[in-house]
């Protein structure tokens, strides 16, 4: 909130009070003649006294997190209206209020403002309940129409007042502020009737006799100290809930990659502040966080009325901070007035015994009176313990993605990262456009580490990756392939504009680099491969790039556009469409099948079915050349029933031998716009008599999840015929952590990628082993692809991984092959599932 528009709010409610002050005035002159005389001065002294008590000493009450303060001030009023003539009961009440109000003010519980309004207000309240009574007239106290004059006056009195209340509200605070005081309103008006009664009561026990003061007195203090109490208990009560709602909420957070979002919002309204921040400084590859949760605010803003000081306090001490207009060091408190705080609690986050960062509170709500205390530092601390360790695992969690996308030397991109944003960037057409991939080989890498050490040449890796960050456009992507490929993928007008670019790049390459004493002279080749003319997919046109990279090297530009004259093979593709329908009808098309391991027990569970095409001419043709040459033609789907038809026989006839398979079968993302695909599996599941849990169907994450984050309504079908869904090649997508929680799977296959390296390299080790331990909290079965040696093994046993398949088991065996690997692996008196000692064939 600016400045300017703090003093003018201050302006309105100081022009506000004084309208009130003057108005009491004139109902003060109205009231003075009609009972002239003057009161009993020893009941105006005690019920003044009564008066200062019953305001002084409030009871502090919260409906829906919203504080009230509630004050017994009815029951000395109904014993003034009974006692005094009109005129007295406005000066006891007046002068009672200014004292209290001037004691508060002058403590720095209560602005001046303020102090002023709720003085002003009290005042004309009062006279207003006077006039009336006096209108209506006031009999014996046993009369049942002058508890009706009484009970009547009190209800005015509170009315006028909360009139007052909502106009001042709703133009220093908005709507908002005003919803919310209509909302208490309602609590506020039921108890004062009830105090307004209670006086009635205490009126006609006085009545009888003016003894019954003293244990009427005694009475009233046991009550209000036991209310009190009971207040207490109830406030340690729902200390403990929110605590508890709030772990759960903050552990659910961290899975869905809202944890500042969702911590701050639920800080603010636990702890009835009007904001809620956390900042983290800045830590290696981790900038630094700013963010607050504002209470007319459904998003998050980087700004804070806690001023930086007071932060970086405690951050340096590592000690919790509070400050009110009474509570911390003088100079904190004038540093929280200067930006119009009124009350802040400041604690650390840490990670053991270092502070990495804070967690504060700011300005609570509920008037002056109702702020922060030594109660709610305590529960702020306790909240930053379970915090500080959500916010670390959140940000282990990000470290370790950020190591298995982005390369350790030179923290640029890596080949995963790089693939991931190839491929969302091709799936976007925009017109006139073209998505360039240009691949950057360095020359001379093995000369450099081979004369002046690997230091040296690491050196220049590095210097090469700035040197391509900085000389390619801001919107381009920048990434290490390997060991000495970079590759740039940014969108480009045409063709011609992303040559000359890749020869303005590397010109700004060819700068000499000084490593050790030595210039070194650096340079490089640059192949060009273009979306979609150069391929339709990531791995077509890195590898098509790296076909332009070496024909790079022998031309003298150093620059060459991928063509199809580069690469003898692509004649290969061109026929391989019609040769594909001949295929089905010659028999060419088989089924191999590839064991699938439990871990657990060391049986065979399950196959996975995989096409194979014998061409005639070009012999084994791999899935990734004919697979998308179906889709494109057209032969999708007879190509996708043709290899769930001869699995589902097969384990049909296994089952004969007794030996009970499960059966997976890939699909490609585009089968599940078919929407008759369920009816053909619901139909070959019923001729084969397999019950639909036995088959397995895996889909690559973006199958799984399609437009708008929704999973196709195909999936939805399938899952609710029985069948089991699994998701592909997991980990590979840049967003798969992200996604899990949606994905409609109930099996995940984590990528061979992070699998045939997790034996050497730590970053996929932790990659894997975070995967396992995301699906075992959602009940999902983990599947591990590539297997080929028994340490993977041994590590995927021991971070709880369920199944596992790869070479180390066996390779892909065609179907009589596959029965006698069965029949090789049983032991003596075996079932034909059990392993004695599984072997690679």
């Amino acid at each position: 909130m600016s400045r300017i528009r703090v003093d003018w709010l201050r302006w309105t409610a100081w022009a506000f009070s004084g309208s009130l002050m003057l108005f009491a005035a004139v109902l003060a002159a109205v009231i003075w003649p009609l009972q002239p005389g003057q009161p009993n001065w020893a009941v105006f002294g005690l019920l003044l006294v009564f008066h200062i008590a019953a305001l002084a000493l409030p009871l502090h009450l919260e409906v829906q997190r919203q504080g009230i303060l509630v004050s017994a001030g009815e029951i000395p009023f109904i014993l003034a209206l009974f006692y005094l003539p009109p005129f007295w009961v406005f000066v006891v009440r007046a002068l009672a209020g200014l004292v209290v109000y001037a004691y508060r003010w002058l403590s720095r519980k209560i602005q001046l403002h303020k102090a002023v309004f709720n003085l002003a207000n009290t005042c004309c309240a009062v006279a207003a309940a006077a006039l009336l009574a006096h209108t209506i007239g006031v009999g014996a106290a046993s009369d049942p129409r002058t508890w009706v004059t009484l009970l009547s006056s009190a209800m005015v009195y509170l009315l006028v007042t909360a009139l007052f209340l909502t106009a001042i509200l709703s133009v220093t605070q908005g709507r908002r502020s005003l919803d919310e005081l209509l909302h208490s309103m309602g609590s506020s008006l039921i108890i004062g009737g009830i105090n307004a009664i209670v006086g009635i009561l205490i009126l006609l026990t006085l009545s009888a006799t003016p003894w019954a003061l003293v244990p009427l007195i005694v009475l009233l203090v046991l009550v209000f100290a036991a209310y009190r109490g009971y207040s207490n208990l109830v406030r340690q009560r729902r200390a403990l809930a929110d605590l508890n709602d709030f772990t759960q909420s903050v552990a659910q957070a961290v899975q869905s990659n809202r944890l500042i979002d969702i911590m701050t919002h639920r800080l603010r309204e636990m702890l009835n502040a009007e904001v809620a921040t956390v900042w983290l400084r800045r830590e290696k590859r981790f900038p630094a966080i700013l963010l607050s949760a504002y209470m007319d605010s459904e998003g998050l803003l980087d700004t804070t009325p806690v001023p930086r000081e007071l932060l970086d306090s405690v951050l340096a001490s590592g000690q919790p901070l509070l400050v009110s207009r009474k509570i911390g060091d003088p100079a904190y408190r004038e540093q929280l007035r200067a930006a119009d705080g009124k009350d802040a609690i400041i604690v650390p986050l840490r990670s053991g015994k270092i502070a990495y960062g804070c967690l504060a509170v700011a300005n609570r709500l509920g008037g002056d009176l109702n702020g922060f205390g030594p109660d709610e530092l305590a529960l702020l601390e306790t909240l930053a313990a379970h915090a500080g360790v959500a916010v670390e695992n959140s940000r282990l969690v990000d470290r370790l993605r950020f190591d298995a996308y982005h390369d350790a030397l030179t923290e640029l991109p890596n080949r995963r990262r790089t693939m991931a944003v190839l491929e969302q960037s091709i799936s976007i057409t925009v017109p006139g456009e073209i998505v360039a991939v240009m691949l950057f080989d360095v020359d001379g890498m093995r000369d450099i580490n081979d004369s002046i050490g690997h230091a040296s040449g690491d050196k220049l890796i590095v210097e090469v990756g700035r040197r391509l960050k900085e000389a390619a456009p801001p919107a381009a992507h920048v990434g290490r392939i390997d060991g000495d490929e970079f590759a740039v993928v940014l969108r480009m007008p045409d063709t011609a504009a992303a040559v000359e670019l890749a020869a303005e790049i590397r010109g700004a390459l060819q700068q000499p680099c000084l490593l050790g004493s030595l210039n070194v002279d650096i340079d490089c080749a640059v192949g060009i491969a273009v979306h979609p003319e150069s391929g339709d997919n990531a791995d077509e046109l890195l590898q098509r790039a790296d076909v332009a990279t070496q024909t790079a090297k022998n031309v003298s530009s150093g620059v060459q556009v991928y063509n199809a004259g580069l690469e003898s093979g692509s004649v290969r593709r061109l026929g391989l469409a019609t040769d594909l329908r001949r295929a089905f009808d010659n028999d060419e098309l088989h089924v191999y099948y590839q064991p699938k391991i439990s871990l657990g027990t060391r049986q065979l569970v399950g196959v996975e079915c995989l096409a194979r095409w014998r061409h005639p001419t070009h012999g084994d043709v791999p899935p990734e050349d004919f697979v998308p040459v179906a889709e494109h033609t057209g032969q999708l789907g007879r190509l996708t029933e043709f290899i769930l038809r001869d699995g589902l026989s097969r384990v049909h006839g296994w089952d004969g031998e007794g030996h009970r398979l499960n059966v997976a079968v890939n699909l490609s993302p585009r089968t599940l716009v078919d929407t008759d695909f369920p009816q053909l599996v619901a139909a070959l599941l019923d001729e084969y008599r397999i019950e639909p849990p036995r088959l397995t169907l895996e889909i690559t994450e973006d199958g799984m999840v399609g437009a708008g984050g929704k999973a196709p309504e195909t999936l939805r079908r399938l899952r609710e015929m029985g069948v089991r869904l699994s998701v592909d090649d997991f980990g590979k997508g840049y967003s798969s952590l992200s996604y899990l929680r949606r994905l409609p799977a109930q099996e995940i296959k984590i990528d061979r990628g992070f699998v045939q390296g997790m034996a050497t390299d730590e970053g996929d080790h932790a990659i894997v082993r975070a995967i396992v331990d995301l699906a075992r909290h959602f009940r999902m079965t983990v599947v591990a692809e590539g297997v080929e040696s028994e340490m993977t093994l041994s590590l995927l046993s021991e971070i709880g991984c369920d199944i596992a398949q790869g070479f180390y088991f066996s390779r892909p065996l065609p179907p009589d092959r596959f029965a006698a690997w069965m029949a090789a692996q049983q032991g003596p008196g075996g079932d034909g599932r059990r392993t004695g000692r599984l072997r690679a064939v």
